[in-house]
């Protein structure tokens, strides 16, 4: 692991690393969530870079900018255990230039602004200047590591939807990846303050994550408005006079828009003082019908199996494959050259992509209606010109990106069985149902051997075919966009000895017991 200080040692290190890199931004004194988002980086990246800088920027004249824990020898042989690649640990002047100490206790370093509507609520409220300086420093690490990907927890719920946003706004490099709470065995989520609290405070922090769960359980029993959610929290909360509640607001978690009741996603957040800490949590409440998500490797039979789930359970089959043919059909409409990657680039923005389900009464399942721009091209993406330039399109960067953005508005409602190589670790990391669907090289062989027989193709040896789907599998798991793995949190289903139809059972069933037990 290489620890560097400078800008300019990291300028120099990121020119020479062409792989992909994942950034995880912090202020040090890591502890097992920290951690996590690591080990998360560490799986989806060639090259780990792990910052610890504590961001005066982010601090208010009575907060605890000077009191705030560094114990950088402690936090770099955790991220040396953990792989890390590159620590960068830059001192106030390395990073916002000489004279910045100065400049900063004047108001006259260069500051990002993001939108008030996103940081005048919630914790912005009580730390005017604080997300400002959290998005400055971002910024600056966004713009000198370049990552592919950065890695921030959902604890700092309204940091990770301001980050997006400007992200989004600026057109910064790399995407933001949100990942789960880490909490302690009481509930309380983990944060480097909490080294604050003596062990009755400890104790009596875990009160947060009661009130939020009392809310969910209202929630779940099917109460919607914020009023009767915040009650319940309230009551709960109640039974610690020792905390001082600062905030509790129901808000949805992308805009931070103050919500009156839940539609299909909301965000239940709350900051409180205990003693001398500052402590806040939130919990995330949907309503959208579960998404499942089936990732595995070519082969397993993951569109076979999803186009049926999708038909028994009367759920919209999202077909990822139609929508790189109708997107391939839509160049090729245009008169664009397929290889021309900046031309197809600048259609991506006139290329709207709906599918709708043709429902259950067919008694096998049927394809997807598929329309672009409001036409049906159904039956026209289905042609040989097509089909002989889909995959020029589909591993074209900025194509996978547009239509990845398509892909996930369908999640906002949720009700959909989607597959793919990435579809769970990517498109829906959040999907409610995730499955890894796979079977051995030998296994995915055989039956592709049985489907050239029954398509009166020419036959391959078998062990030619094995070669040919273990470098398929080699490639597609390396590949530097959206690469095959399989999601911490995935069910994998391994179909050397199972029929399709027990594959489909069993995650029916699943699907059941978590829409009937929300």
């Amino acid at each position: 692991m290489r620890v560097l200080k400078t800008v300019e040692g990291l300028a120099c290190w990121r020119r020479q690393t062409g792989a992909s890199v994942g950034l995880v931004p912090t202020m040090g004194a890591l502890h097992e969530g920290h951690l996590s988002l690591i080990s998360r980086a560490r799986r989806e990246n060639d090259h780990v870079v792990v910052s610890i800088f504590v961001n005066p920027l982010q601090f208010g004249p009575d907060e605890d900018l000077d009191r705030y824990p560094r114990t950088l020898d402690e936090d770099m042989a955790q991220c040396d255990a953990a792989g890390v690649d590159l620590m960068f640990t830059p001192t106030v002047a390395a990073l916002y230039g000489a004279g910045s100490d100065s400049a900063i206790s004047t108001g006259a370093q260069t500051t990002v602004i993001p939108p008030p509507q996103m940081t005048n609520l919630l914790c912005g409220k009580s730390r005017p200047g604080h997300f400002e300086g959290v998005a400055t420093v971002v910024t600056k690490l966004l713009n000198l590591i370049r990552p592919h990907r950065a890695y921030f927890g959902q604890k700092d719920a309204q940091q990770l939807a301001i980050i997006r946003r400007l992200v989004q706004d600026l057109n910064l490099p790399g995407r933001v990846v949100g990942c789960p709470i880490v909490r302690s065995q009481s509930g309380l989520a983990l944060s480097s303050r909490n080294r604050y609290m003596n062990a009755s405070e400890l104790q009596q922090a875990a009160i947060l994550y009661q009130a939020l769960s009392a809310a969910k359980a209202k929630f779940k029993a099917g109460v919607r408005s914020r009023q009767s959610l915040m009650q319940t929290a309230i009551e709960t909360l109640q039974t610690a006079p020792a905390l001082k509640v600062e905030y509790l607001a129901l808000v949805h978690p992308d805009t931070l828009d103050p919500l009156d009741s839940i539609e299909t996603t909301g965000m239940l957040a709350i900051a409180a003082h205990l003693g001398a800490t500052r402590l806040i949590d939130n919990i995330l409440l949907r309503t959208r019908q579960p998404i499942i998500a089936i990732d595995g490797p070519a082969g397993a039979g993951k569109s076979t199996v999803a186009r049926r789930i999708a038909h028994q359970l009367g759920l919209l089959y999202l077909d990822t494959g139609a929508m790189y043919r109708a997107l391939t059909w839509f160049v090729l409409s245009q008169g664009v050259n397929p290889t021309d990657e900046v031309a197809v680039a600048e259609l991506l923005p006139n290329c709207e992509i709906k599918l709708t389900s043709q429902g259950k009464d067919h008694d096998d399942p049927q394809p997807p209606e598929v329309w672009v721009n409001g036409a049906s091209v159904t039956q026209a993406i289905r042609t040989p010109e097509v089909t002989a330039q889909v995959s020029t399109i589909a591993a074209q960067g900025a194509v996978r990106e547009a239509l990845v953005k398509q892909q996930q508005q369908y999640g906002v409602q949720g009700g959909i069985v989607a597959d793919g190589r990435d579809i769970g670790t990517h498109v829906f990391p959040n999907a409610e149902l995730k499955v890894f669907l796979t079977a051995s090289v030998e296994e995915r062989a055989r039956r592709r051997q049985r489907d050239l027989v029954a398509q009166d193709l020419p036959m391959v040896e078998l062990s030619e075919l094995e070669q040919l789907i273990a470098e398929r599998d080699r490639k597609d798991s390396t590949r530097e966009i959206s690469p095959l793995r399989k999601a911490e949190d995935a069910l994998e289903i391994v179909t050397d000895d199972l029929s399709a139809e027990g594959v489909i059972e069993k995650i029916c069933t699943l699907y059941e017991e978590i829409a009937t037990s929300r």
